[in-house]
């Protein structure tokens, strides 16, 4: 029988998902499981780790139903990264919530490593900065504060990857890829391996750590009774790498951007390990490259909040009509620093304002304003990822790449190009974080034969010049910068 079909599980933030492809990366069937948010105290932000994998199984059998049995070639696994967990390697059952990428418990940590000096040789070896957005400060609160786990070895620590990967396999396969484990504040980007002195710095012993490998490699084959078969995992990638790998940004200076909950920049920086001057992130990619990546912790979240929280919205979709019936509003800036504000700035104690309102501002103008910091936020990043390029003699940014729920607003992908100003394409398939483990696990299976096979694949949807003016963009960003520098 003929194995013409891709499985891949996208494991995000708000919702576990799983898409089948064809042999052609073409979505056929696609099943989602909205994800319980757990906030146990001020900035915490938790998630079930059972729930998790029980969604990932039901979305898995939910769209596998009517398939014959042996039609999947293999499975590619992308997910929520930073976000950390641990468990009993006997039972294989979690010892705790997974601590989310979000969660800020880690924050006063951070700032103690900082005040010893130490931000900048972290920095230096793992392309990060100390925040408790990645996943040692997270780790470390585990291992210091879950009752009855000091000195066992008989733990597991993984990321979301590790995690699904460990329970398709029934404990036989702990392992995570290369762009999880840069992402964890341990692992040494230009050694390509665990660090040994940061290990000893948050007090992470080897043994609980999962095998790094690259992201397309052999992860073992699920077991039959889960899945119907034994399907082979043969690709993984955090979610960014996956959304870059799915935007077929395989060259030096191809940068894209993915609004889902955050926002997530990255510009592929070769095969050299980045070093960003600009308070930006060196990262690894999942075709043996590195990238520079910029990260806004609310993106679609800021629409969420105006739906949920405010009631201004009856859905998110709803968001583009309102925009476009906004009224000039000078002045007016909503700063969503719910969870602190990210790159390039690392403020973890910031919080969320909304400036300049007057009395003939309604729900219309709040929204555009809403809608209008997630592109401010995004030209940050790209102001900072021009200055890092330029100074390492690399390539310059041509255009930006965008994906994720919030781009299927046209009114946002106009007002994004016009206040970035940099042309914004929209691609045809905007699920590009499931198609980028799709096409990691077809090139394993070889449905796929190299990356140029797969970047002759990408298709634009459409194209969004910048008709704004710089002189009226430089005016707008300046007062947004105005507005951050007030919270």
């Amino acid at each position: 029988m003929h194995k013409s079909r891709l499985l891949a599980i996208d494991q995000g933030t708000t919702s576990t998902r799983a898409i089948l492809f064809d042999d052609q990366a073409r979505p056929l069937k696609s099943h989602a499981i909205p994800l319980r948010q757990i906030y146990p105290a001020n900035g915490w932000v938790e998630h079930d780790p059972r729930e998790i994998w029980q969604a990932a199984l039901d979305c898995c059998r939910a769209v596998l139903k009517g398939e014959e049995t042996g039609a999947v070639a293999a499975i590619g696994i992308t997910n929520q990264r930073e976000t950390s967990l641990i468990w009993d390697r006997k039972t294989g059952a979690p010892l705790y919530n997974a601590i989310v990428w979000q969660d800020r418990r880690g924050a006063k940590r951070c700032a103690q490593l900082k005040k010893r000096g130490l931000e900048k040789g972290i920095s230096r070896k793992t392309g990060l900065l100390l925040d408790p957005y990645f996943s040692a400060t997270k780790l470390e609160w585990l291992l210091k504060n879950v009752k009855g786990i000091k000195g066992r070895r008989d733990i597991a620590f993984g990321t979301i990857d590790s995690w699904l990967i460990w329970n398709l396999t029934r404990g036989k396969v702990h392992a995570t890829d290369v762009t999880n484990a840069s992402r964890t504040l341990l692992w040494n980007l230009e050694k390509r391996n665990w660090d040994d002195s940061l290990l000893r710095l948050f007090g992470v012993p080897r043994t609980i750590l999962p095998e790094v490998r690259e992201s397309r490699d052999d992860y073992g084959t699920t077991d039959p009774m889960l899945l119907g078969a034994a399907i082979p995992i043969l690709g993984v990638a955090g979610d960014q790498q996956a959304a870059s790998f799915g935007q077929a940004c395989f060259s030096p200076g191809d940068v894209k951007s993915t609004y889902g909950t955050g926002c997530f920049a990255l510009v592929n920086t070769g095969t050299r390990v980045p070093r960003s001057i600009n308070r930006l992130l060196g990262t690894a990619l999942a075709q043996k490259q590195y990238a520079i990546e910029g990260s806004i912790f609310v993106a679609g979240a800021v629409v969420q909040w105006l739906r949920d929280e405010l009631g201004l919205l009856a859905t998110a979709a709803e968001s583009e009509a309102l925009a476009k019936r906004a009224k000039p509003a000078e002045g007016l800036y909503v700063v969503p620093a719910f969870t602190g504000l990210g790159a390039p700035y690392w403020r973890p104690e910031a919080r969320g304002a909304i400036f300049g309102l007057t009395r003939d501002m309604g729900r219309c103008e709040i929204v555009r304003a809403a809608l209008d910091s997630v592109c401010y936020q995004t030209r940050d990043l790209l102001e900072a990822m021009r200055r890092d390029m330029k100074s390492a003699g690399l390539a310059r940014l041509k255009s930006l790449k965008v994906d994720g729920g919030m781009v299927s607003n046209d009114w946002f992908c106009q007002r994004l190009a016009d206040l970035t100003g940099l042309a914004v394409e929209r691609p045809r398939v905007t699920e590009t974080t499931a198609l980028g483990a799709a096409y990691l696990a077809g090139l394993g299976a070889d449905i796929f034969k190299s990356e140029r096979d797969i970047a002759v694949r990408w298709v634009l949807d459409r194209r969004f010049a910048p008709a704004m003016k710089k002189a009226e963009r430089d005016r707008l960003y300046v007062g947004w910068r105005n507005a951050v520098l007030r919270i």
